[in-house]
């Protein structure tokens, strides 16, 4: 059943109306477009402890939860409308609001290298103007997604095949002759189950928790584009809040983000749990592996500056590929 803002307002209201902040104390209302203690919620609940160690009597995240709150796709304008006041979501569920967040998947330069260069800075402008939000971090950048299939292929060809989508594989699925199907995560089990996909793009984290390796069969390689899972602030909110508690948010998202660091081992890990649960790489030659990166590269930005020209040709240029 799908909710309406005005349900998920409401539901939120009566969810918050007993935890009152004390008058020196601001709380904010914070959703994950992911399953709560799913890979990639975890480092927002790890953010929201630290923020209420850290912000004790200052600032406080009154956490709700993931999609059972509020559904993947509409976080976005639950953030733009107050409706919740921080969340953890990717930018592929927020394209309707903000084609330009089509292009973060495409954003690989390191994050340090980003702050220098003012891609960072431009795209918390973008989401001041398109959501009404303050862009606090992004998370998970040197993670990549894969195509996870039931079938297997012997070259970068789709055709046949149904593909369970998001934004972010939209346009290389239907490049190689693929069916793209948009669904939300906890709709994919039974897509897969029920024959109505034939795989999924999904990052090389997170599968298991998802219980998706009980009816996958193969990963292709090679790995492409980058996650981007995001915190973002209500403007409004953020506008109001004291130094002091800007402060905290501020310094607990600078160690969210060093929290990448442990990606490379986790990336390295996952792989191996795979190939133990009986799920095979899908390699190509050379030649086929660096075009098709080179093909998920030029339909991504071709995409994006279809739908946002100037912004997307902007943001093609910070980002140097």
């Amino acid at each position: 059943m799908r909710l309406s803002p005005t349900t998920i307002a409401l539901a939120l209201s009566t969810a918050l109306a007993a935890a009152p902040a004390s008058a020196q104390e601001v709380t904010l209302r914070g959703v994950s477009s992911f399953a709560e203690g799913t890979q990639f919620s975890k480092n927002f609940e790890r953010f929201v402890e630290k923020v209420n160690q850290d912000g004790k009597g200052v600032i406080k995240i009154n956490y709700i939860g993931g999609p059972r709150a509020v559904p993947p796709f509409e976080v976005g304008n639950a953030v733009r409308t107050r409706v919740v006041d921080i969340a953890n979501v990717t930018g592929a569920f927020y394209t309707n609001l903000m084609p330009e967040a089509d292009a973060f998947k495409l954003l690989d330069k390191p994050l340090a290298e980003q702050r220098r260069n003012g891609t960072l800075e431009y795209v918390n402008q973008l989401h001041n103007q398109k959501l009404n939000a303050h862009y606090l971090v992004r998370q998970f950048h040197n993670v990549p997604f894969h195509i996870y299939l039931t079938k297997k292929i012997d070259k970068p060809d789709f055709t046949g095949l149904k593909i369970r989508v998001t934004p972010v594989y939209r346009d290389i699925v239907q490049a190689l002759g693929g069916t793209p199907i948009t669904t939300a995560p906890g709709e994919v089990y039974t897509a897969l189950e029920r024959g109505v996909v034939d795989g999924y793009g999904w990052p090389v984290s997170g599968i298991f928790d998802l219980g998706w390796d009980k009816i996958t069969k193969y990963r292709m390689e090679p790995g492409f584009y980058s996650v981007d899972v995001n915190i973002l602030v209500n403007l409004d909110a953020w506008k109001s809040l004291t130094d002091a508690q800007r402060k905290v948010l501020t310094d607990a998202a600078a160690w969210v983000e060093s929290l990448d660091a442990e990606n490379v081992a986790a990336n390295k890990a996952e792989v191996e749990r795979q190939t133990k649960a009986g799920i095979q790489a899908i390699a190509f030659s050379p030649e086929a592996a660096k075009k098709f990166l080179e093909q998920a590269r030029e339909v991504a930005w071709k995409s994006v500056i279809a739908r946002a020209p100037e912004a997307g040709a902007k943001l093609r240029q910070l980002a140097g590929n």
